[in-house]
């Protein structure tokens, strides 16, 4: 799951928040890590980076993987800087 959401900013919120529809779909899901994306729509940039003070780092090349299927004209990348 790659969030965007301004109303939810930690894996944790969102993941308790996303957790129970999903179960009632028959998924059994755990979080693997968390981040940001710091998103410019001006320029077309996004930058993942980061990591969850309770999950851990997400898997930040995956992340980017999903991003650039969706956002095409973007330039995308990670780091493993935390801020």
């Amino acid at each position: 799951l790659v969030n965007g959401l301004n109303w939810l900013h930690f894996a944790d919120h969102i993941f308790e928040k996303v957790n129970p529809e999903m179960e009632k779909l028959g998924f059994e899901c755990k979080c693997l890590g968390g981040g940001k994306i710091d998103h410019n729509s001006k320029d077309k940039k996004m930058r993942v980076f980061g990591l969850s003070t309770g999950y851990g780092k997400a898997d930040h090349a995956v992340t980017t993987e999903i991003l650039k299927k969706v956002y095409q004209d973007y330039k995308i990348t990670w780091s493993d800087d935390k801020k």
